[in-house]
Formats: structure tokens, sequence, C-alpha cells
């Protein structure tokens, strides 16, 4: 009797647990879902609608963007352009030479400064630096000292010409950075200089 109602109760308990398993909640398929609440993993037709809206915009932005950096210029606008660029290269390739010893300017070189004192006078937002360089002759200090002499007799006459003295820098590199190596005179003609660079 104690036999039947074990195997009785074992034979429940087994149904049961089978009647369980069997209504676990099972994920919920697509169309369990309500239309306006599927998941965004299901309802990929919507993303992708998204995703290629983002991608439209972003595509948009770039052409913009692109098409202000690469605006065609009239060519007008294309001459002055150049010109302008031109302008300043001359400005920064120019160069005064001296004559050994010597700070004073030449003829040459006052052409040459009048040129320069144009530019900086049609272009009032530059700063100029002007360096004084000299040949290897002479000591270190000297040749500083004769550098600094050569820089500040251009910025004299660009100040004379109307340039604003706060928008020259001056700085002496004496025998430091010769553009030409040699021991002769025409080695030491070229190297006796005042160049120019923008700030």
């Amino acid at each position: 009797m104690k036999k039947c109602i074990s195997f009785g109760l074992l034979l429940v308990l087994v149904m049961s647990l089978m009647m369980f398993a069997s209504c676990a909640k099972r994920p919920p398929e697509p169309e369990d879902y309500p239309p306006d609440e599927q998941p965004m993993d299901i309802r990929s037709g919507e993303r992708a609608e998204i995703e290629a809206e983002l991608e439209r915009q972003r595509r948009l932005a770039e052409e913009e963007l692109e098409g202000f950096r690469d605006r065609d210029l009239t060519p007008e606008e294309e001459a002055a352009r150049m010109e302008k660029e031109m302008d300043r290269e001359a400005f920064l390739e120019s160069k005064v030479y001296f004559a050994f010893d010597n700070s004073s300017l030449t003829t040459e070189a006052r052409e040459i400064l009048l040129r320069q004192a144009r530019w900086l006078k049609e272009n009032g937002d530059a700063t100029v630096i002007v360096e004084g360089h000299c040949d290897n002759r002479g000591t270190e200090e000297y040749n500083l000292a004769l550098g600094s002499r050569r820089a500040q007799s251009v910025k004299d006459f660009l100040v004379n010409a109307g340039v604003e003295p706060s928008r020259i820098v001056t700085i002496s590199y004496g025998e430091e950075r010769p553009v030409v190596q040699g021991d002769n005179e025409d080695a030491w003609s070229k190297n006796r200089r005042a160049e120019f660079r923008l700030r």
C-alpha cells in the first residue's frame, strides 16, 4: 500500500514537472509584438530607413563642406589670389646685401626696401622679422653686433617709409647661418645680408 502511494506521488511529481517545463515562457515571436512595439532588431526595415537617412545627411554635409572648400573662383578672383601669393613670395625671397664690415644701405638695397615697405603697407596685418647676417670674418661677438646694426638699418628705412615700428622685429645671427660656404669674396658677399620672415 505504501509502495503504491509512493509510486503515485512520484508519478504526480514527474507529470507536474513535465507540465511546468512545457509551460515555460518562450521568447516572443515577431508576430507576438504589437506593430508599434516591435524591438529594433526585429524592425530591420525601419532601422535600415533610419540608417539610410543618416547616411544621406552625412553625405550632404560633406558635399556642402567640400563645395565650400573647392568653390570655383571667378577668373578675376583667381588672378587676384595668384598675384597676392606671388607678391608674398617675392617679399620673402628678397634680400638686402651689405659691403664688408658695413651696415649702410646701398642704392640697390633702398630700392628693394621701398618694395618691401609697399608690401607691408598693403598687408597691414603682417609682422616682419628682419634678420641680420654676416660673413665669417671677425669674432663671433663682433659679427653678432654687426648683424644687429644691419637689421636695424633695414628697420629704420622701413619705418621712415611709413611702416609701423611695432610691426618690425630685428634679430642678428652674425655668422651662424651662411647661405654659401666658402672663404672667398663670392661666398662672403652673399652672406653679408638681411633677410625677411613673416611672424
